[in-house]
């Protein structure tokens, strides 16, 4: 990715899929080059959580709301240290941001940390069309990094697939570090850095959890050098069927049977860990507006995602794994895509979606709570 943020406003860009479809509008952010898969997510708000959001490592994201950047970037609310996002596609950026906790424009943010992106561009039409074709990889060029058309094309065309791409640990941080409870402390959780975000370990402190962050790369030996009551396996970016280090880790966590929750590609990870396939959704589900239902109360909740890959596991019954029986928890009502998975004979479970509500709604928040009782059962 080539990047300079001279003059951005006025300055033509091109976005240009791997089929060949190009939209022409205006520089937003950065102005240069960069590649990714483009993706589209239906968030109406909470644009400044997704671009710090790990799990979008190497992907253009596509607004599907026509309005962007209305109250602006704070340094509160990202969800890790910075823009992971390759590219960002918007319709309208709002010219002045209109939020009292505001303390630079998006424009601003995303020249300041190169990242490319494209406005005045009719996303409805861009989101339609990945619906019916598929995510794709795309490039946004603009200023002097325009070319020809073919020249724009086969560059996009010569980019890596996101099917296949081992990217967790390009995510993770590289040393441990302890997040404290707040308040009295209560129990230890290993959480194995995939792509977590920061409200994640957060929401475990404000439980009274202590949480210590390790790297992607950690053994068992690390996570039980800790004296853990319970294990969590993050988010993240790429591919699950690459991810056989974090599978095999978890496969030494649930020998031991210490209770154990995941989040979106720790949902993933167990699936895999249990015996199950994974496979690449067509279009994904990204946004924090993604009806789900939790099969086991019935109960269904408006959840935030985050996914492009999904675990191949039965929905009309529980399967017999090494580790037990597990069952389909949760289940995706627009299309059964499968949102939750439970063993039914040990203290495992794990969700595709992210509960911590940043961004998004609070409908999911027990699901921490469901951690802590598993961790209070076993201890007791």
């Amino acid at each position: 990715m080539t990047t300079s943020t001279r003059g951005a406003a006025k300055t033509p860009a091109v976005l240009v899929l791997e089929d060949g479809r190009a939209f022409r509008g205006r520089a937003y952010g950065a102005v240069g080059e960069t590649f990714g898969e483009a993706v589209f997510s239906t968030g109406m708000t909470g644009y400044q959580e997704t671009l710090t959001d790990p799990s979008y490592h190497r992907q253009v994201v596509v607004m599907t709301a026509p309005h962007v950047g209305n109250t602006g970037v704070n340094d509160e609310d990202p969800e890790s240290k910075k823009i992971w996002v390759s590219g960002y596609v918007v319709r309208d950026p709002a010219r002045i941001p209109s939020s009292w906790r505001a303390t630079r424009t998006l424009d601003e943010e995303l020249a300041a940390q190169g990242v490319v992106g494209i406005s005045g561009i009719d996303t409805r039409a861009l989101t339609r069309h990945l619906r019916e074709r598929g995510a794709m990889r795309v490039g946004i060029f603009s200023g002097d990094a325009i070319g020809g058309d073919a020249d724009m094309l086969t560059k996009v065309q010569a980019q890596p697939q996101m099917k296949g791409a081992n990217l967790s640990a390009e995510v993770a941080t590289s040393e441990p570090y302890v997040v404290p409870a707040i308040g009295e402390k209560k129990f230890t959780v290993a959480a194995i850095d995939l792509g977590i975000k920061g409200m994640t370990p957060h929401r475990m402190a404000e439980r009274g959890i202590e949480v210590h962050v390790l790297p992607a790369t950690a053994t068992a030996d690390d996570v039980y050098a800790v004296n853990p009551d319970g294990v969590f396996f993050s988010n993240g970016p790429g591919d699950p069927a690459t991810a056989d280090h974090p599978v095999a880790l978890m496969q030494a966590v649930l020998e031991r049977r210490t209770p154990l929750f995941g989040i979106c590609f720790g949902n993933q990870i167990l699936g895999r860990a249990l015996g199950f396939g994974t496979y690449k959704l067509k279009y994904g589900h990204r946004g924090i507006n993604q009806p789900v239902q939790d099969r086991t109360t019935g109960k269904v909740e408006v959840t935030a995602h985050n996914h492009g890959f999904a675990v191949d596991a039965p929905l009309d019954k529980p399967s017999d794994t090494p580790f037990g029986r597990a069952e389909v928890s949760h289940v995706c009502l627009n299309d059964n895509v499968v949102e939750g998975l439970q063993l039914l004979d040990q203290p495992a479970f794990s969700v595709q979606y992210h509960p911590e509500a940043a961004a998004g709604p609070h409908d999911a928040a027990y699901l921490f709570d469901r951690f802590v009782s598993l961790m209070e059962a076993e201890r007791a």
